[in-house]
């Protein structure tokens, strides 16, 4: 099967006599309802129209079930997080032809004179924030963002403002190479008062230096009612988290999440990683979220309820987890994170007695747990803490 996928603008193309000709031999097309439109006048007197929607199995399908030559039409260059990538994986066996146009972004940096490439691309176009968010986190000074019509501009700069990431300068374009193009370059305050139409893509611009914060004392988050004693110490939380090799981890699970403070850190100190917040008080909730915004740490996802109790199957499995609380059923939720935690994975411990310790350590020795790491520290004239790190064996 051949397939020829033709790269096309928001306005009447212009195709070559080449193109022309590969339009002219094909019996079956396929592409978006504005792309259609677009191209109904260089179409054969006979052809089959496939409309690209969701769900594409449908697309597929129909190509499937047709023998002849393909012409698909796409937007811009249909390698660049498009169509084309798509067509590679489902149909690995079809000889496929790319003939791309500038992408929405390139057209953009060309009407502001950017030099694109100072701009890591990050899309956002039907997939999760954590890519983004990371680089928030990491303080990255500029990115080039693809949007859909869920995570439309509104959408994203109201994340970031929500974050405390006001310090970036937009460069934003809808419609690009369409006649109804408009380019624009703001502010973040000034997004929610615009109407945007899609499709739309911007560049991001750091207008400072500020990064969040690492590290931080345990004064400064806001901690239950009465209870400020809760939070787990910085020097405490920093070690343990060092000690569990986070930056060799994907997904962290915090189990007793408490206020958030081991999630914040985790979060900021290492931005790749998945990070699952599990509390039970229901006055935590608020408290969780609002020191996650506080310190700047987007992408949280926090899991409300009994630990032993809350439905887990839909959730990344973790190779690092941090137990904080238990709720005087230690052994019971040691075997139900045991149940999750990826082979290789890594559980984080704090004993504040030598009963919990042993208890702990009890529990490893019998369920071939290997203790990787055991330090002591006091902070001040709070008592010492145990903290102890147990490797999940094959």
């Amino acid at each position: 099967m051949k397939i020829t996928i033709i790269g096309i603008n928001d306005r009447l193309p212009y195709f070559t006599e080449e193109v022309q000709q590969i339009i002219a031999s094909a019996e079956f097309f396929a592409g978006g309802n504005r792309h259609h439109e677009l191209v109904k006048p260089f179409l054969p007197e006979k052809y089959h129209w496939s409309p690209i929607v969701v769900p594409l199995s449908d697309l597929f399908d129909d190509i499937g079930s047709r023998d002849g030559n393909w012409v698909v039409f796409a937007s811009g260059d249909p390698f660049f997080f498009g169509i084309g990538n798509t067509f590679k994986r489902e149909l690995p066996a079809a000889e496929i032809n790319v003939l791309p146009r500038f992408n929405s972004l390139q057209l953009l940096a060309h009407r502001l004179g950017l030099n694109y490439g100072e701009f890591p691309v990050i899309s956002l176009t039907g997939r999760p924030w954590h890519g983004f968010d990371k680089a928030l986190i990491d303080g990255a000074n500029r990115m080039a963002i693809l949007t859909d019509r869920k995570k439309t501009p509104v959408e994203i700069i109201g994340r970031m403002l929500n974050y405390g990431y006001s310090n970036y300068r937009i460069y934003y374009g809808e419609k690009m190479g369409g006649d109804k193009e408009r380019v624009m370059v703001l502010d973040a305050k000034d997004v929610s008062k615009l109407d945007f139409k899609h499709p739309n893509c911007f560049f991001l611009e750091k207008t400072d230096n500020a990064i969040p914060a690492r590290g931080i004392p345990e004064e400064f988050f806001e901690p239950l009612e009465g209870r400020p004693r809760m939070i787990t110490k910085m020097p405490i939380r920093i070690t343990t988290l060092a000690l569990m090799q986070l930056n060799r981890r994907k997904v962290f699970w915090d189990v007793g999440a408490c206020t958030g403070s081991v999630s914040v850190e985790a979060r900021l100190n290492h931005p790749h990683l998945q990070v699952i917040a599990f509390e039970i008080r229901l006055e935590s909730e608020g408290i969780i979220m609002r020191n996650a915004r506080k310190f700047q740490a987007p992408g949280i996802q926090l899991v409300m309820g009994d630990f032993l109790k809350v439905d887990k199957k839909e959730l990344a499995l973790p190779d690092a987890v941090f137990i904080a609380g238990y709720g005087g059923k230690m052994e019971e939720v040691l075997d139900d994170v045991s149940k999750y935690l990826q082979s290789g994975g890594v559980i984080g411990f704090n004993s504040v007695s030598a009963e919990s310790r042993n208890r702990f350590l009890n529990w490893c020795a019998h369920n071939r747990f290997e203790i990787k790491q055991q330090q002591q520290i006091q902070v001040d004239d709070h008592n010492p803490i145990s903290i102890l790190v147990a490797q999940k064996m094959n």
